[in-house]
C-alpha cells in the first residue's frame, strides 16, 4: 500500500525544540569526564616540601584502576622526566595503590606528578600535583587545561554515548511493541522503518566509541582514533570487549529484526505464527539481556558495592527503560503514520508500561542507595542533583503516562451507542480494511470510484448526476458506455486511458485523496488527538530523561566523591607521611672548622610531641663536635613563635630532643643557629610542611 505521512504538525515542533533546548542546555552545562576513580591520597603530597628526595611516587585510589606506561610521569623543574617509567603495582587488600621510582641523585626544586588512568566502570581520569625537595622553584612544567576526555574527542564520545542509549530503548522497545503489543504493527512500514533505525544507530553509534575509545582515555586527539596499535590495546580492555561483545550481539538482533518483519508479517496460520512469536520473543529477549550486559559488565555497576547484585539489577533497569521509552517511540510514530492503530494495542502497551515502571522504581531504589549512600551527597554532590533532576523528570512522566491512560480507557472502553446502533455490528475495522484494499489497487473501475471517493478535488463540479440503478444509464449519453459524464467530472479509468502517464497521474491521486480521507478520520477522533498529545508531550519529557541519564554515567558518584573528600580533610596537609622528616642545613661560621652540614630529623614529623635529632658533621662526612646548638620554630603564618629548643648533647656531633611540640599544622620555619667558637657562629633556616 502506497501511503504519504501525514506532517505532525506545530505541536510536535514546538516539543521537540523544547526538548533538544533542554538537552543541549544539559549536556553543556555536564562536564566533558568527571572521574569515578578519585584519587585520595599521594606519597609525597601535594605542596609537600622533603628534605632529600624519595625513591618512589605512590598514588592512592579511591577503587581500581587500569595504568599504563607513562601513567605516572615525575617531571623536574625544567620538564625533563624524572622518574624511571617503571609503573609498580602496590595494591594490598582492599587499597589500591601505584607508583613510579624516581632517578638518583635528584637535585633540589619543585617537581610536577602528572598522571592519568581509567577507572573501573570505564572513565578517563587524570591530574596534577607538585612536590619540592629541599625547598620550592620555580618550574618550567604547564600542566595541560584540558581535563582527561574533554576536548571535541569528548564531545563526540559523549554524543555516540547518548546515541548508543537511544539506539538500544528505540531497537529493544519496537521489537517488544510489536511481539507483545501490536503483532500487527510488523508489517507497517513506519514501525518497521523506526525499529530498524535503531538498530542502525545503536550500531554506529557504537562503532564510533570503540574508534574513538584510545583518544579518550589516552592523547585526545582525534586522529587517534584510527591509530591501529590503539585499537589493539582498546581490545584487549574490559570496555573493548564489552563493545566487541555488543557488537556481535547486534549481529543475531539484525537477524531477530529480519525474521520480526519478515518471516513473521508472511506467516497466515495462527499456529505458526504463534509458534514464530515464542521463538522470536525468547530469542529476543536473551539478545536484549545480552547488550544490556555490555553496559553493566563496564560500567557503574561492575565496581564498588555489590557488583553481583548490581549488575543483574542494571539490566533489569535498562530492559524496563527500552520497554516503557522504546514502545513510547512505537506507538507515538503509529499514532502519526499508520493508517490504524488497533485500540486494545494501545491498552496492553498501557500495562506494559506500567509494569515497567514498578521495576524501575524498584532497581532505581537500589541503584540510588549504591550511587549516593547519604542524605548530604544526594544534595551536596553533582551526582545526588543529577538524581534528583532524573526523580524529577520520571516523576512528570509518570504524571503525563497516567493522562495517556485515561486516554487509553476511553479507546478501549468506547461509549455506549444509541438504541437503534447498539444491534449494529461494528463495522470500523471491515471499513478501514476495504479503504486499504482500495488504495492497493490504483486501476480500480470508475463506478468504484465514484461510489468511494466522495471527497472530490479542488476545482471539480460537484453537481454530477449518478447513476444509481445499476443499468448504467448516466443523463449524458445515456449509452450505458460509462461515457456520458456531467461537464467538470474527469473519470477516466487509468487501464484503458490513451495516455499512461494520464493514468499514473489520476491513480495516485486516487491514493493521497484515500489517505487524506483516513487522515481526516483519524483527526475527528477526539480520544486518538489526545492521545496522541500526551504520548508526544510523553515523548519529548523521555528525550531529556535520557539525556540526563548518559550524563549521570559519566559522573562521580556521590558516596566517592563524598569518600575523597573526607580522605583529603583527615590526611590534610603534611610534610611527608608515615616518615620522618629530614632537612640538611649547610653552614659556615668564617671561622676554623666553620663549615660543615646540619642534618636534622623530626619524627613522625606531625603535629603533636616529635623527637628531634641533630647530626653536625664536616664536609668530608665525619662529625664535628661544636660548643653550641639551638633551634627555634616559628609558623610566621599564624603569628606563631620563635618557640626555642634546647637539644641536650648525646655524642660529638649528635645533640638530641623529646617532646618537640608542634601545636598545629602549617609551614613552619626552622632556624638553627651554630656556634662553633667563643666568637664564631651562624644562623641557618628552612621552611617545612608539618601535618
Amino acid at each position: 500500500m502506497t501511503t504519504t505521512a501525514p506532517r505532525l504538525g506545530n505541536a510536535l515542533a514546538r516539543l521537540l525544540i523544547l526538548a533538544a533546548a533542554l538537552l543541549g542546555t544539559l549536556l553543556a552545562g555536564a562536564a566533558p569526564a568527571s572521574a569515578h576513580a578519585a584519587l585520595t591520597g599521594s606519597d609525597p603530597k601535594d605542596g609537600a616540601v622533603v628534605a632529600v628526595a624519595p625513591q618512589e611516587v605512590n598514588l592512592t585510589f579511591s577503587e581500581q584502576v587500569a595504568m599504563g606506561t607513562d601513567s605516572i610521569r615525575v617531571l623536574d623543574p625544567s620538564g625533563r622526566r624524572a622518574d624511571t617509567g617503571e609503573i609498580r603495582d602496590l595494591c594490598s587488600g582492599s587499597v589500591v595503590r601505584y607508583g613510579v621510582e624516581l632517578r638518583a641523585g635528584l637535585p633540589d626544586g619543585t617537581y610536577t606528578v602528572a598522571w592519568q588512568a581509567v577507572s573501573a566502570d570505564s572513565h578517563p581520569v587524570a591530574g596534577a600535583f607538585t612536590f619540592s625537595i629541599g625547598a620550592p622553584s620555580a618550574t618550567s612544567v604547564a600542566v595541560p587545561e584540558q581535563t582527561a576526555g574533554g576536548g571535541l574527542v569528548g564531545v563526540l564520545y559523549g554524543i555516540a554515548r547518548y546515541l548508543s542509549y537511544a539506539g538500544f530503548v528505540v531497537l529493544v522497545g519496537g521489537g517488544a511493541f510489536v511481539l507483545v503489543c501490536w503483532p500487527r504493527g510488523a508489517s507497517v512500514r513506519p514501525v518497521q522503518q523506526t525499529v530498524v533505525r535503531g538498530w542502525l544507530t545503536l550500531t554506529g553509534s557504537t562503532l564510533v566509541l570503540l574508534l574513538l575509545r584510545s583518544p579518550y582515555t589516552g592523547s585526545g586527539k582525534l586522529a587517534d582514533a584510527f591509530d591501529l596499535a590503539g585499537l589493539k590495546t582498546v581490545l584487549e580492555t574490559k570496555t573493548g570487549a564489552a563493545l566487541t561483545s555488543r557488537l556481535l550481539l547486534l549481529g543475531a538482533a539484525a537477524l531477530f529484526v529480519a525474521v520480526l518483519f519478515g518471516a513473521y508479517t508472511k506467516r497466515t496460520d495462527p499456529k505458526e505464527k504463534k509458534d514464530l512469536a515464542f521463538g522470536l520473543g525468547l530469542g529476543g529477549a536473551v539478545v536484549a539481556a545480552g547488550i544490556a550486559a555490555t553496559w553493566a559488565l563496564a560500567e557503574h555497576a561492575s565496581t564498588g558495592l555489590q557488583p553481583g547484585i548490581a549488575m543483574p539489577v542494571d539490566v533489569l533497569h535498562l530492559l524496563a527503560v527500552a520497554a516503557w521509552l522504546g514502545g513510547l517511540t512505537v506507538l507515538l510514530v503509529a499514532l502519526y503514520r499508520a493508517p490504524f492503530v488497533e485500540r486494545s494495542a494501545v491498552d496492553r502497551f498501557s500495562k506494559v508500561a506500567f509494569g515497567s515502571v514498578a521495576v524501575l522504581a524498584a532497581t532505581g531504589l537500589y541503584q540510588s542507595w549504591r550511587q549516593v549512600g547519604s542524605w548530604s551527597a544526594l544534595t551536596g554532590t553533582r551526582y545526588g542533583q543529577l538524581l534528583l533532576v532524573k526523580i524529577g523528570l520520571m516523576a512528570v512522566l509518570v504524571g503525563i503516562a497516567w493522562i495517556s491512560r485515561r486516554w487509553t480507557r476511553r479507546l478501549a472502553d468506547p461509549a455506549p451507542r444509541e438504541a437503534d446502533e447498539t444491534e449494529a455490528p461494528d463495522t470500523e475495522d471491515e471499513g478501514a480494511d476495504k479503504t486499504e484494499a482500495l488504495d492497493e489497487t490504483p486501476a480500480a473501475s470508475d463506478a468504484t470510484v465514484a461510489e468511494t471517493e466522495t471527497d472530490p478535488a479542488p476545482g471539480t463540479d460537484t453537481d454530477t448526476d449518478t447513476d444509481t440503478n445499476g443499468d448504467g444509464n448516466g443523463n449524458g449519453n445515456g449509452n450505458g458506455n460509462g461515457d456520458g459524464n456531467a461537464p467538470g467530472t474527469a473519470v477516466i479509468d487509468p487501464d484503458t486511458a490513451p495516455d499512461p502517464e494520464r493514468a499514473a497521474q489520476l491513480a495516485r491521486q486516487r491514493v493521497a485523496v484515500a489517505t487524506a480521507r483516513r487522515k481526516r478520520e483519524r483527526d475527528a477522533d477526539p480520544e486518538r488527538t489526545g492521545l496522541r498529545r500526551s504520548v508526544l508531550t510523553e515523548a519529548a519529557v523521555a528525550v531529556v530523561l535520557l539525556a540526563v541519564t548518559t550524563v549521570l554515567t559519566s559522573t562521580e558518584p556521590g558516596r566517592t566523591e563524598e569518600e575523597a573528600g573526607r580522605a583529603g580533610s583527615v590526611s590534610g596537609p603534611a610534610a611527608v607521611p608515615d616518615r620522618p622528616v629530614d632537612i640538611r642545613l649547610p653552614f659556615d661560621t668564617g671561622g676554623v672548622d666553620g663549615k660543615g652540614v646540619v642534618r636534622l630529623s623530626l619524627d613522625p614529623g606531625r603535629t603533636g610531641a616529635n623527637a628531634l635529632h641533630l647530626f653536625v658533621e664536616r664536609p668530608n662526612g665525619k662529625p664535628l663536635d661544636v660548643p653550641e646548638i639551638k633551634v627555634a620554630l616559628t609558623l610566621e603564618a599564624k603569628d606563631l613563635g620563635p618557640l626555642p629548643v634546647a637539644p641536650d648533647r648525646i655524642q660529638t656531633g649528635h645533640w638530641s630532643a623529646s617532646g618537640v611540640q608542634f601545636p598545629m599544622p602549617g609551614d613552619w620555619k626552622i632556624q638553627v643557629t651554630v656556634r662553633t667558637s667563643d666568637i664564631d657562629q651562624t644562623t641557618i633556616d628552612k621552611n617545612v610542611k608539618i601535618g
